[in-house]
């Protein structure tokens, strides 16, 4: 059993917008004062789609990492790092190519869904194709057993854990792991391997999810076993092998849509994004010249807050009252649209406040940020190597 680990990257696409602000990065926030976590950028993720055109995802990584750092990710509290700093990702990907059938690549939700989308491009690539397969190497690399998702993402980690629990199945049974694994046992000292064996026993004669639980708490605190030691120790607990790599869970995030400025999802291919760090007055033009409802031709045409895009911006950032105000004044023409405006015109700005404040510091200083990512990928190769090391015992490609 590993530690808790949370993983989550983002492809690198530049400026960030509010809509990934209240998609992603508040969660991140939330997240990496729970657990330890690992943010990163995907950067060969981006050349899936993009293969043909990657000059600006370079510059688009260190805009978007400002801005992580700026919406309050915190380097001290979260490893931040970079996709193609870490090779052993690439490493562990052409080694899982070999053991995953093609036919589990194919039924991707996603793979048809984005050749459908993305017509103007060629993805009939063999990158494309094994994308999904890099993103499981991406996760399994730090045994991270928790990734907040959406929806629409739960497929690609039950993906993940099938490749786990093939490579698991394939891999883990190393020559005398029973014997091994009583020898093990004993190294636990007479009392704790007792409890162990009784514990051993209610899961798998009982299937006691507690008795689960226990034991590994159990393991948790032996501390004076070996590395190899305690995995077949947890592999024997379950009746497996030597578990090599983690199954993550889904950790399910809130789908949080955030509304463009026309109504639609906030997104830079509609070109309706307000971003983290835009300039005040471009943030008050944006909003002021906003759609409304139509009905509102004149200052004195009642009209239908729902129907407006202005009205999805006030869900979000206004309290009741305001809310209230808004709903009122709409429907009797009490207020105008300029008026019903300025209570977002003014949350915007007072949530942008502290991004711009802590922006400013890696801007003056951008080293800053580069010496973040490079401790970053330091912490994250570490942990990747040692997943490395086992991964290449188990499958006989240790050259010690």
């Amino acid at each position: 059993m590993y530690a808790e680990k949370v993983l989550s990257g983002m492809r690198p696409t530049g400026r960030l917008h509010l809509g990934h602000h209240h998609g992603v990065l508040k969660n991140w926030i939330k997240l990496q004062h729970e657990y330890p976590c690992l943010f990163f950028v995907a950067d060969w993720h981006a050349l899936t789609t993009d293969y043909d055109e990657p000059g600006g995802i370079v510059d688009s990584a260190w805009d978007m990492i400002v801005d992580w750092l700026a919406a309050g990710v915190d380097p001290t509290q979260a490893t931040l790092f970079i996709q193609s700093r870490v090779p052993e990702h690439a490493e562990l990907h052409l080694l899982l190519s070999m053991m995953t059938p093609l036919g589990w690549l194919e039924r991707v939700p996603t793979y048809k869904d984005q050749q459908e989308k993305l017509t103007h491009k060629d993805l009939t690539t063999y990158g494309f194709l094994g994308y999904p397969l890099l993103q499981a190497a991406d996760i399994l690399i730090y045994r991270a057993d928790k990734v907040p998702v959406g929806e629409d993402q739960v497929p690609h980690i039950e993906f993940t854990r099938e490749i786990a629990r093939r490579f698991n199945h394939i891999y883990g049974r190393e020559p005398g792991f029973e014997d091994k694994a009583k020898a093990a046992v004993k190294k636990l000292g007479s009392k704790r391997a007792k409890l162990y064996q009784e514990l051993r026993t209610r899961f798998q004669e009982k299937g006691e999810e507690d008795a689960l639980e226990q034991a590994h708490a159990l393991l948790d605190e032996a501390q004076s076993l070996s590395h190899g030691d305690r995995e077949r120790l947890f592999g024997f607990l379950e009746g497996g092998g030597k578990m090599i790599l983690v199954e993550p869970a889904v950790l399910l995030t809130e789908a949080a849509r955030m509304p463009g400025l026309d109504g639609q999802k906030m997104s830079k291919s509609y070109g309706n994004t307000i971003t983290l760090r835009e300039d005040a007055d471009s943030v008050r033009k944006k909003i002021r010249t906003m759609q409304t409802d139509p009905q509102r031709v004149r200052r004195t045409d009642v009209g239908d807050p729902t129907k407006c895009p202005v009205w999805q911006f006030h869900v979000i950032y206004s309290s009741d009252t305001v809310k209230q105000w808004v709903q009122t004044g709409c429907r009797s023409a009490g207020i105008g649209c300029i008026e019903c405006k300025q209570p977002v015109i003014e949350a915007v700005l007072k949530e942008q406040e502290p991004m711009h404040e802590r922006a400013q510091v890696y801007l003056d200083d951008p080293q800053l940020v580069r010496n973040i990512i490079a401790d970053g990928c330091e912490k994250a190769r570490k942990l990747a190597q040692e997943t490395m090391r086992d991964v290449r015992e188990a499958m006989g490609l240790d050259y010690s």
